[in-house]
């Protein structure tokens, strides 16, 4: 844990890109807190994945999990490998064992534009969208991980798990992120995305959110089906402020937030709880371009940049959030100046655009968020 002014941080490079992101991203870091000072970062580098898992027939060392335990903040990689899986054939996913292990049940998905990006969608509102989807990570359909059944061959069943003491933390964060959104410009909107019109699961989801939404009035509270809210990210995202919604579907949702920003080599992640956090980019391996110079390590960066502002709030240390603010500003400068990666048809790799935020983390000045 914190010793002085030194954050301990466990880093988990993991798999394919994952590996090839994490070292230039470390490098951000070291640069940004070394221009704002008042902090030091310390990293822990260890083992896990599905490299680790082929090679010692465990994804998730017991040393990685210690070191993760006793860790400030724990920042990942990509994990997984499509050719190497368990025995009952899913792949290896060290980043949802840590979720349970650490009860890190708040997914924070941002959904945020970058400077000089081409919308997606053909309306211009489109080339500003700041929203974010925060993913219930530890239980709804997922609680069946590992868990499911299948009946003489004809049969399969998951099951959903809802839980109140979960909800409740789940919708006190999102409406409290709502309200830290609207103190620098936000609209104070929470979202409950769920199928409460046909499962009975949804309908108490629902109605622990409305418990917890009258207890923030202060935040506008309202309800979408999950359906519609798909439909409603392509025709309209731009109204949206804080969407939470359960696990499966915040996978979904989430993915699609990163395809009206340009990929997910653009979408970073945080899976928060109440004493631990994991920071990781959305994106995956990506096999088909491991090891050729060609991965978007913006993700990566930016996920770091949350992992900062997090451990500077969490441990009243403002130079670290300020460090975070620092590594936005030189993103936005990045891709202001032009920098288009491979992912969206530019020339710029890995290297390049590593370089271009450290050149840019030299000059900019950090810009609140």
């Amino acid at each position: 844990m914190q010793t002085n002014d030194t954050f301990h941080i466990a880093v988990m490079p993991g798999d394919g890109i994952g590996i090839e992101v994490m070292s230039p991203c470390l490098a951000v870091l070291e640069v940004a807190a070394h221009r704002i000072g008042g902090f030091r970062l310390a990293f822990d580098q260890r083992e896990a994945g599905a490299l680790c898992y082929r090679d010692t027939g465990v994804a998730l060392p017991k040393a990685s999990l210690e070191a993760a335990r006793g860790a400030d903040a724990i920042l990942l990689g990509a994990m997984g490998w499509p050719e190497i899986r368990y025995v009952d054939g899913t792949e290896i996913s060290p980043q949802i064992d840590l979720r349970i292990e650490f009860g890190l049940y708040a997914g924070v998905r941002p959904v945020k534009t970058l400077p000089s990006m081409k919308p997606v969608l053909s309306d211009d509102r489109a080339g500003a969208l700041d929203f974010v989807v925060i993913r219930e990570s530890t239980e709804g359909l997922f609680a069946s991980r590992g868990k499911g059944s299948i009946v003489d061959d004809r049969e399969a069943r998951d099951t959903m798990v809802i839980t109140r003491h979960v909800c409740e933390r789940l919708f006190d964060f999102s409406f409290q992120l709502a309200r830290d959104r609207k103190a620098n410009g936000g609209k104070g909107i929470v979202t409950c995305v769920d199928k409460a019109n046909v499962f009975s699961s949804f309908a108490f989801f629902r109605k622990i959110f409305d418990e917890r939404a009258a207890l923030n009035p202060d935040i506008r509270a309202t309800h979408a089906y999950i359906d519609a809210t798909a439909l409603f990210m392509v025709r309209r995202p731009w109204e949206f402020d804080v969407l939470v919604t359960e696990n499966m579907f915040g996978d979904i949702l989430s993915d699609l937030g990163a395809g009206l920003i340009g990929g997910m080599g653009f979408a970073p992640s945080a899976d928060i709880g109440d004493r631990h956090a994991v920071f990781q980019p959305c994106h995956g391996t990506a096999p088909d371009i491991a090891g050729q110079d060609k991965a978007n390590p913006t993700a990566m960066i930016l996920s770091a940049a949350m992992m900062l502002e997090w451990l500077g709030v969490r441990h009243d240390r403002p130079q670290a959030v300020t460090a975070g603010q620092l590594i936005r500003a030189a993103v936005d400068n990045a891709f202001s100046a032009g920098i288009r990666p491979y992912e969206i048809g530019g020339r710029h790799g890995t290297t390049d655009i590593a370089r271009r935020v450290i050149e840019a983390l030299q000059t900019v000045e950090p810009v609140a968020t």
